[in-house]
């Protein structure tokens, strides 16, 4: 990391900076944040940000292989397959741990990925908090990839969603908008592109065309940013088959089926040096001797739902559908950056928006300085939670 930047940082933090911060975002961003701050950016020095890129590069390369499309449908549990899927996610990310790895260099290791989106929007202005409000914050660092900046990730954000089509015509879907936790990048999004935040459930069909109702007027839907989590759907019993189920004359960013296809079911299929172990339970003869090495994970869920650490002969055994469930080595997280009541470690997610072709743009972070990064396991912590990753200005290249 930095050493000297932290050490400026932390002397200089104050909670005043730090609660303004968090007003600002709540005014810049027209919404309540509903989800924890962390009090501090991470500063990652060149070596490091070059090496995440190429780690995110490596995933990306192998999910883009033709070996793995063509077995990609398998994630896609029966009922589920959405017509008019594309030939590659519009969306890709990977979320990497921040390592202890050989002699004690820190390392990116993979901990999951997703043809999903996140937080596109909140992360461009969570950048821009810190950077108003903390001076000792570089001016010139950046969080962005690809040669971007504050001004042109805006820009190709809204080029990536609207494409040809007018504002209103494309629309961010999801299910309760106004009671989800990340409503406030839903309207960081729309100021920043003109996106319009619609609810799912009040989408109406006529043959194969799509329509919301917006000021008495009834607007034909052309693109969805889609932001629907079908685990969420079968938990809360709602039926959109009505939007997924028959073909349509809309184009998805990204298609439905890609939130499987490039999903935790991926994992096993994965290899390389940022890759742990993994392992479908379905795949395994008998368990690992070091069973306490590892972490079992739902395939089909979502936001850390069903994760278990501790994982046991007895939980395994339990396990009801052994071909839904995966078994990935552990990881040991970095205790990185110093703060006043101890060491945070750091999960980092890297952005790829993929129209025409893959382009890494931006990155997301979670702190934690629990066993995960959930809110369970950080009770009553804090310079823990959503966070930015600045580095110096890098070369573009894949």
């Amino acid at each position: 990391m930095v050493p000297e930047l932290r050490r400026a940082y932390n002397a200089a933090f104050s909670e005043e900076r730090y609660r303004a911060m968090c007003a600002w975002l709540e005014r810049e961003g027209g919404s309540p944040v509903d989800f924890r701050i962390s009090e501090t950016p991470v500063f990652l020095d060149a070596a490091l940000a070059r090496e995440l890129e190429r780690a995110a590069w490596e995933i990306q390369r192998q999910v883009a292989n033709p070996a793995y499309l063509a077995i990609a449908d398998q994630a896609i549990p029966p009922g589920r397959k959405v017509p008019g899927e594309s030939r590659h996610p519009a969306i890709l990310q990977a979320d990497f741990a921040l390592a202890i790895g050989p002699g004690g260099a820190v390392v990116p290791r993979l901990i999951e990925l997703q043809g999903f989106p996140s937080l596109f929007g909140f992360q461009w202005l969570l950048g821009r908090g810190y950077q108003a409000h903390f001076p000792a914050v570089p001016r010139d660092w950046l969080t962005f990839f690809s040669g971007l900046d504050e001004e042109s990730y805006a820009r190709r954000l809204r080029e990536f969603l609207l494409g040809d089509e007018d504002p209103e015509s494309v629309v961010l879907l999801e299910v309760h908008p106004e009671q989800q936790k990340t409503r406030i990048d839903f309207h960081t999004t729309e100021r920043m592109t003109g996106v319009r935040t619609v609810d799912a459930l009040a989408v109406r069909r006529r043959g194969r065309r799509l329509f919301y109702r917006r000021d008495g007027r009834e607007i034909e839907i052309r693109r969805i940013y889609n932001r629907v989590i079908f685990d969420e759907l079968e938990r809360k019993r709602i039926d959109l088959s009505l939007v997924f189920a028959e073909p349509t004359d809309v184009e998805w960013l990204p298609h439905p089926d890609w939130f499987f296809k490039i999903s935790k079911w991926s994992l096993p299929h994965l290899a390389g040096e940022f890759v742990p172990p993994c392992h479908f339970v379905s795949d395994l003869a008998a368990p690992p001797a070091d069973l306490e090495s590892y972490v079992l994970k739902p395939i089909y869920s979502f936001a850390g739902l069903g994760v278990q650490v501790d994982v046991t002969r007895a939980a395994l055994a339990a396990v009801d559908d052994p071909r839904s469930w995966i078994l990935q080595r552990k990881v040991e997280y970095a205790p990185l950056v110093e703060t006043p009541d101890g060491f945070s470690k750091v999960e980092v997610r890297m952005m790829f928006l993929w129209d025409r072709e893959p382009q890494l743009v931006n990155s997301l972070v979670r702190m934690s300085k629990g066993r995960m990064l959930g809110v369970d396991f950080n009770k009553d912590k804090t310079w823990i939670g959503a966070s930015v990753a600045f580095h110096p200005p890098l070369a573009s290249g894949a």
